[in-house]
């Protein structure tokens, strides 16, 4: 039985959103195909009709995590108050607390060096997000915007990926305290 066109896609989009934020909530290896088609509502067999193989779902589902937080940081554009209070949201407790709603690169970034099929979609996130910071950041000075762009993000990223790694909650507080305080 064939499912009609934008029932296919909804399903499609679904298991994409699914398996995105169990990807950033678990890791690639600490998610099986069968947990996701359960979040998903439909049965592992219907896998197959969406993806060709976990890695191409595991890229695919970089591409939409991708799309979403883009879109979030095309948001914060519009002024230099808005790109601040998007730094700051980036480093509060809620980011940290919640890896499944948020950045790709704070919760895949060391997962992505095992896993060959996700490489490229990080990378060109990685690239985007370094161009929209260069030019939406308020900069204090205009020179080596790319340069500062990638000083920012990876303090951003490292901040929340060590804020959730440490087992003491007083001290990860203390991470992005300390990093949220370098953009106020």
């Amino acid at each position: 039985m064939r499912y009609p066109a934008a029932e296919t896609a909804e399903k499609h989009e679904r298991i994409l959103e699914q398996a995105s934020a169990l990807f950033r909530q678990r890791g690639f290896s600490g998610v099986s195909l069968s947990e996701i088609m359960k979040a998903t509502g439909l049965t592992h067999g219907s896998f197959y009709n969406h993806f060709d193989s976990k890695d191409a779902l595991i890229s695919k589902s970089l591409g939409y995590a991708s799309r979403k937080s883009l879109a979030g940081l095309n948001d914060a554009k519009n002024s230099p108050e808005s790109m601040v209070a998007y730094t700051m949201n980036y480093l509060s407790l809620q980011h940290r607390d919640e890896p499944e709603n948020g950045c790709l690169m704070a919760a895949l970034g060391t997962e992505v060096g095992r896993e060959p099929a996700a490489r490229a979609g990080f990378t060109a996130h990685l690239k985007i997000s370094v161009e929209r910071f260069a030019v939406y950041f308020p900069w204090s000075k205009k020179r080596n915007k790319r340069r500062n762009a990638i000083r920012t993000l990876s303090t951003l990223i490292g901040a929340v990926m060590l804020a959730r790694a440490v087992d003491d909650p007083a001290f990860s507080d203390e991470i992005l305290r300390e990093v949220r305080a370098e953009f106020e």
